[in-house]
């Protein structure tokens, strides 16, 4: 399978997928409205015309980039497509140039699988909470902060070991 770039067609199967596991508490909620007005920092991965993951990079400042909104369909999971979303972040990322990328995640393993490590809350800069206030669970945040330091451009097997991997 291969990661791209979303289109706004695949806005509202995005929707979908993301607060399908927004409702099992598995991640938050994203507005439809959200995901059109920030639709470039999404990558995909399509089954034909069937969206099956998504995933965002969300600039926050000049040395600072998110990982947003990671979703894999339950029947596509545990084939790498996490880690192939994962690793077109970090390379977006050094393409900008971006130095640091976090994550608040409710599944760390994974995150630390692909080479993220735990943090403390406080370790990362204010602005990152700037949408917090609309959070359903502002003030009392539950999830896991983790952060990766880029050095030279890698990505990740599906192993979460440094490689490259062509296909997904």
């Amino acid at each position: 399978m291969k990661v791209e770039k979303a289109k706004i067609t695949d806005g509202a199967q995005m929707h979908k997928l993301i607060n399908k596991f927004a409702n099992k508490g598995e991640m938050l909620p994203r507005a439809l409205s959200e995901i059109y007005e920030y639709i470039r920092d999404y990558f995909v991965v399509r089954d034909g015309d069937k969206l099956v993951a998504c995933v965002a990079l969300h600039v926050s400042w000049s040395d600072l980039a998110e990982i947003k909104s990671l979703a894999v369909v339950e029947g596509s999971q545990q084939q790498g497509i996490g880690t192939g979303l994962v690793n077109k972040c970090i390379e977006e990322a050094g393409e900008l140039g971006i130095p640091t990328i976090f994550c608040l995640t409710y599944k760390p393993d994974f995150f630390e699988k692909c080479g993220f490590a735990l943090i403390d809350k406080a370790e990362l800069p204010r602005k990152v909470w700037g949408e917090c206030y609309r959070c359903p669970k502002f003030p009392d945040c539950d999830e896991v902060p983790l952060i990766l330091s880029l050095g030279p451009p890698r990505l990740l097997s599906d192993q979460g070991e440094p490689g490259t991997h062509s296909e997904f």
